[in-house]
C-alpha cells in the first residue's frame, strides 16, 4: 500500500521556488473576448460624449434653423397664435422700397471690405513675419482691438468720427487737411464702417496669416533671392502660391462674415444718413423689433441663408476645379 507521503509527492512538485502558478490560465480565446469587451466600452463612452454633443448641437443650432424658416411662412408676434400665410412675408419684402437698398449696401459694404479688410491683416502678417525684434509687443498690439467687445468698439470709433472734438478731423487739421463729415454724410459713411470693421477684426485674420508664413520653407525665399526676385515678386511668387489655401478659406469666412454685418451700423449710425448704410441685418431687426413682424423678419433671414449658401456652393465649386 502507498504510503501518505508518497501520495503527497505530486503537489510539493507542483510548487515553484518563485511561488505558485495562476490558478487560471488566459486561453486565447478569453484574451480576444477581454479585448471586444474593452473595446466595446471605449466606443460606448466616445458614442455617448458624441451623442451628448450632437444633443446640444441640434437644440441651439439645428433648431432654431429649423424654427425661423417655419416662422418665415407665418404670420407671427409671440402674443397670438401663428398663422400661416404662405408667401406673404417674402411679398411684404420684395415691395418694401428698402429691401433693395438694404441688399445693395450690404454688397457696397463687403465689397469695400474685401478691398481693405483682405488685404491689410495679410500685409500686416507679412510685415509681422519680417520683423526680427520685438515680435511680441506687435502681435499682442494687433489683436488687442479683437478682445474688445464690439459695441465698445462701436461707440469709441463713433466718438473719433465725430466732427466736433473728433480724434480724426483733428489728425486731418494736424497736417493741413480739410475736415470729413465721416458718418454724417452718404458719400463717406460706409467706408467709416468698413474701417472700423476692420480695425476690430483684422488681428484673428493677421495671426492665421502669420502661422501661414512660418509654414514656407525659407530654401524657397533664398532660391528666389539668388534668381535676382525682388520684394514684390518673392511676394507674388512664392509667398501666395503658398498661402493659397489660407487666403481662398479667409476670403469665404469673409464675405459670410461680412454679409452678417449689423454693429457698426447699428450702433454709429442707425442706417443713415439716408438710408445709406442699412444693412440686410439691420432691416431684419427692424422688422422684428420694431415692427414686431417675426414672420417677415425669419423670412429676410432665409433668403439670406439661402443667398450665402448658393454663394459658398459655387465658391467651393470654383475654387476645387481650379485646384484639380
Amino acid at each position: 500500500m502507498p504510503s501518505l507521503k508518497s501520495s503527497e509527492a505530486p503537489t510539493a512538485c507542483a510548487v515553484s521556488p518563485a511561488g505558485p502558478l495562476s490558478p487560471v490560465e488566459e486561453t486565447p480565446a478569453v484574451k480576444t473576448t477581454t479585448r471586444l469587451r474593452r473595446k466595446l466600452n471605449d466606443n460606448l463612452t466616445a458614442y455617448g460624449l458624441l451623442a451628448a454633443a450632437l444633443v446640444v448641437f441640434a437644440l441651439f443650432s439645428w433648431y432654431p434653423i429649423v424654427r425661423g424658416i417655419l416662422l418665415s411662412f407665418q404670420e407671427v408676434n409671440f402674443v397670438d397664435p401663428p398663422r400661416w400665410v404662405g408667401f406673404e412675408n417674402f411679398e411684404r419684402l420684395f415691395a418694401d422700397p428698402l429691401f433693395g437698398r438694404a441688399w445693395l449696401n450690404t454688397l457696397e459694404f463687403t465689397a469695400i471690405a474685401l478691398v481693405l479688410g483682405f488685404a491689410v491683416p495679410f500685409v500686416t502678417a507679412v510685415l509681422l513675419n519680417e520683423l526680427r525684434h520685438a515680435k511680441a509687443f506687435f502681435r499682442i498690439a494687433v489683436y488687442l482691438p479683437v478682445m474688445l467687445p464690439p459695441v465698445v468698439v462701436a461707440m469709441l470709433w463713433k466718438w473719433i468720427y465725430n466732427p466736433g472734438p473728433g480724434l480724426a478731423n483733428a489728425a486731418l487739421g494736424s497736417v493741413g487737411l480739410p475736415a470729413s463729415a465721416w458718418l454724417d454724410s452718404s458719400s463717406t459713411a460706409m467706408v467709416s464702417l468698413v474701417i472700423v470693421s476692420t480695425w476690430a477684426n483684422m488681428g484673428s485674420t493677421t495671426l492665421i496669416y502669420l502661422a501661414a508664413l512660418q509654414t514656407i520653407p525659407g530654401e524657397l525665399y533664398e532660391s528666389a533671392e539668388l534668381d535676382g526676385a525682388g520684394l514684390f515678386k518673392r511676394l507674388w511668387h512664392v509667398t501666395i502660391p503658398q498661402t493659397k489655401f489660407v487666403l481662398l478659406v479667409l476670403l469665404l469666412l469673409q464675405v459670410v462674415a461680412t454679409m452678417q454685418v449689423f454693429t457698426e451700423p447699428y450702433v454709429m449710425t442707425g442706417g443713415g444718413p439716408e438710408d445709406s448704410t442699412v444693412t440686410v441685418l439691420l432691416l431684419l431687426y427692424r422688422y422684428a423689433f420694431t415692427y414686431n413682424d417675426f414672420g417677415s423678419a425669419s423670412a429676410m433671414s432665409l433668403l439670406l441663408l439661402v443667398a450665402l449658401g448658393i454663394f459658398s456652393g459655387l465658391y467651393l465649386k470654383l475654387t476645387r476645379a481650379r485646384s484639380e
